[in-house]
């Protein structure tokens, strides 16, 4: 596996590209208390500065851990093309109507009784401040074919169709 440490915009497109493809995260907060405080969000989009956007009711466990330390851990996985991509940064809780109509979902509409209008809608932008990721620049297919090749000759992999690094805005 070759290491690709990206910046700006190569850092944004990469971590728009991963974290979309995946569409769900582990999202953690209370990160220096063990354990570590974690539950699946689904994310609604990644805009064009790399900023990540989650609806969330303002009543979670999570948004009040966010109103005492905003310092997250986002976990993505997307399996089927073995791409993965772990972010920490600050989040910050929105609960104004423009945002919050920017931002809907009508997906969401299954956690809130009122839809939008719900009084307890409130919208989350974690800002990335690190990030690191793994992905294959071949694909599933041949990430496969070179692990069973690896393991029906006895050789080993160098798995050096997939590159990682770290992606800074």
């Amino acid at each position: 596996m070759s290491t690709e440490n990206l910046t700006h915009q190569d850092a944004i497109k990469k971590i728009k590209d991963l974290s979309e493809s995946a569409k769900i995260c582990m999202f953690c907060t209370e990160l220096d208390k063990y354990p570590i405080n974690s539950r699946p969000m689904s994310l609604q989009e990644t805009d064009d500065e790399g900023n990540l956007w989650f609806i969330s009711s303002d009543t979670s466990n999570k948004n009040f851990e966010i109103k005492d330390d905003k310092r997250v851990q986002l976990f993505f996985m997307n399996n089927s093309d073995y791409q993965y991509l772990s972010v920490s940064g600050n989040a910050t809780i929105y609960k104004d109507r423009s945002t919050i109509e920017d931002k809907w979902s009508p997906m969401a509409k299954a956690w809130f009784e009122n839809g939008k209008d719900d009084p307890n809608v409130s919208i989350i932008r974690v800002e990335p401040q690190d990030s690191y990721y793994w992905d294959t620049k071949v694909g599933k297919l041949v990430s496969l074919f070179t692990f069973v090749a690896a393991a029906v000759t006895g050789n080993t992999t160098d798995n050096s169709d997939g590159v990682e690094g770290n992606a800074k805005i």
